[in-house]
């Protein structure tokens, strides 16, 4: 038998809190499937989606059956998160590379577009991953009252409320603020590490560079030559004959 999901306070954090928005850069663009007129529009939400969920695919992360499914409109929005979230590849980049509390951090960031409230929110996720595994997270998450209120089945999900009235700044996003490895498995890979060239590289302009006969090469050319004189001969004070070595000028008479 499941045990039910253990109950948590949600804290009053900025997406809770009704305010009125200046638009900005930091303000999130929505993507939704109501809002389409062409096919650009769908690369741009399909795009959207895999940002939000793997920050970045490459040409083998991408998910073209899913894709082809979203573009002829036999699967929602919603369906295609679900697909990318039980994907081989966020598999692979999150739940392989976390513990469960850090692995239920990323689907509540990714897939609810926030961060979790406190950390019994987080034991109460990870109860879920250790009764009904990754999909059933993934299900409950995607079913619960708050995605659906906050992006419904057509709308990709989405950071919300990054801009904080009162401050400079807005939230950092969720990719910089809570990166893909944990610190146990980057401790595990050898990194970050520090290296030290041997030598260190500068970049001169083209401008700059020294030319064939020019002055200033004269002094590396010189160097370059590598030439070296006979070096004197050692020659003691005890052994030098002051009188044959001292040549004896005669005066004439």
């Amino acid at each position: 038998m499941s045990l039910p999901l253990l109950n948590y306070s949600p804290s009053s954090q900025n997406q809770r809190v009704a305010a009125y928005e200046i638009g900005g850069d930091e303000q999130p663009r929505i993507f939704s499937t109501d809002d389409l007129y062409d096919t650009s529009d769908m690369d741009a939400l399909i795009n959207a989606a895999y940002r939000q969920m793997f920050f970045h695919a490459f040409k083998c992360d991408r998910q073209t059956f899913l894709e082809s499914q979203l573009r002829n409109g036999q699967i929602t929005v919603r369906d295609f998160i679900r697909g990318l979230a039980l994907s081989p590849t966020f598999y692979n980049s999150f739940f392989e590379k976390n513990s469960n509390y850090r692995f239920v951090e990323h689907c509540v960031q990714k897939i609810l577009g926030r961060d979790v409230y406190s950390d019994r929110e987080k034991i109460a996720w990870s109860i879920v991953v250790a009764n009904k595994g990754i999909k059933g997270l993934v299900d409950e998450l995607l079913d619960s009252e708050e995605y659906l209120t906050s992006f419904g089945y057509n709308t990709v999900p989405y950071q919300k409320r990054r801009v904080l009235p009162g401050r400079p700044e807005g939230e950092r996003p969720i990719h910089i603020k809570n990166p893909r490895y944990d610190a146990y498995h980057r401790n595990q890979l050898g990194f970050p590490q520090i290296v030290w060239q041997s030598q260190v590289k500068r970049y001169v302009p083209q401008e700059k560079k020294v030319t064939a006969g020019n002055p200033q090469a004269f002094l590396g050319m010189a160097r370059s030559i590598g030439a070296s004189g006979a070096a004197p001969a050692r020659v003691s004070t005890g052994d030098i004959n002051i009188a044959t070595a001292v040549p004896y000028r005669k005066v004439s008479s």
